[in-house]
């Protein structure tokens, strides 16, 4: 067991079938906010490491960003999310009084949200989806990245979008609007055609849509996509993509450098739906937090450039922005429901 969080507990529940993970990582800023994974995982073992993955990456989203939350997640071993799980999934999480609020995930949405809701106490996500504004963050990563890179505009550059569901849908949009050449794939049949049609973009293989050559990689789907096994057949300069853990470890930040590869973390490129969140939490809006999700670009701007003058990958510059902000004394104490 990994000894850096708060508090992992799980959750096994005969009587509604609920088998459930929640891991808090670290609430010094505030409390863990963390979406909610439902995934048929082979085994237990397997979901708690998932849980933990992702949470201790909402950490570092978190206070990279400068929020005033924590990072945590939850998954529940499962085909779908049913009614009846997601409200049992709902007094487990009532059960940690406050450390942990839940937003939606892979297999979540807003009806989900709103089971859950039922039980706990505050529940994000309710009223939509803030996934358009994930992909602001992240376009607004790319331009800052291309910028840093070439000294242009994204206009002209190819992109291949990897994964075209909650975010990236949106993202791809965005870029073809900016004049990008954009490339889609998705491993649902039909999902990227039918985006390619809709928006002007080309469609390409998922199985080869990581070797294809373009001036930005941008994975929005399940992390770990670059492993071990796929870095070297990269023919990207910029990897640069909203997708949680995009490195299957972190090791590979300084394989991809060796190779002239800027890779932006996606824990700062994700930041803009967690950005909306807090705001919502604040009392904010979409409105009053497009300028919060915006910042993102300046951020990877700045992030890239102190990297650079300081001959260190451009994780280490994240996590060494990550971890001062860990320091600061800015906790959220309270929320109300």
């Amino acid at each position: 067991m990994r000894t850096d969080f708060e508090q992992v507990v799980t959750r096994h529940d005969p009587d509604t079938g609920l088998d459930a993970v929640i891991a808090v990582h670290d609430t010094t800023r505030g409390p863990a906010i963390g979406g909610v994974r439902v995934l048929p995982y082979r085994d237990r073992a397997a979901a708690l490491d998932d849980a933990m993955r992702l949470a201790r990456a909402m950490t570092r989203k978190t206070a990279a960003a400068g929020l005033r939350l924590g990072g945590g997640k939850s998954v529940v071993i499962a085909e779908a999310a049913t009614p009846e799980l997601m409200r049992a999934h709902g007094r487990f999480i009532r059960s940690l009084e406050g450390r942990y609020i839940p937003g939606i995930d892979v297999g979540t949405g807003a009806a989900e949200m709103r089971q859950i809701a039922a039980e706990a106490t505050i529940v994000t996500c309710q009223e939509g989806d803030p996934s358009w504004l994930t992909a602001l963050g992240a376009f607004c990563g790319i331009e800052a990245a291309v910028a840093h890179v070439h000294g242009t505009s994204i206009a002209g550059r190819t992109v291949v979008v990897q994964g075209v569901g909650h975010v990236g849908h949106h993202l791809a949009r965005m870029l073809v609007k900016a004049g990008a050449n954009v490339l889609v794939s998705d491993v649902a049949p039909g999902r990227a055609d039918a985006l390619a049609g809709e928006i002007g973009a080309t469609a390409i293989d998922p199985v080869t849509a990581l070797a294809r050559e373009c001036d930005v990689l941008a994975p929005c789907a399940l992390g770990g996509v670059v492993d071990d096994a796929t870095v070297d057949g990269l023919r990207c300069g910029i990897v640069a993509g909203p997708a949680n853990n995009v490195l299957a470890h972190d090791d590979l930040a300084g394989v991809l450098a060796g190779r002239g590869v800027t890779f932006v973390p996606d824990f700062i490129m994700s930041a803009g739906g967690i950005t909306f969140l807090d705001e919502q939490l604040a009392g904010g809006d979409e409105e009053s937090a497009i300028p919060r999700v915006r910042a993102i670009g300046p951020r990877v701007a700045g992030l890239l450039a102190d990297a650079a003058v300081r001959g260190v990958t451009p994780l280490e510059a994240a996590e060494d922005l990550a971890a001062a902000n860990l320091k600061s004394d800015v906790r959220r104490t309270t929320i109300e429901a």
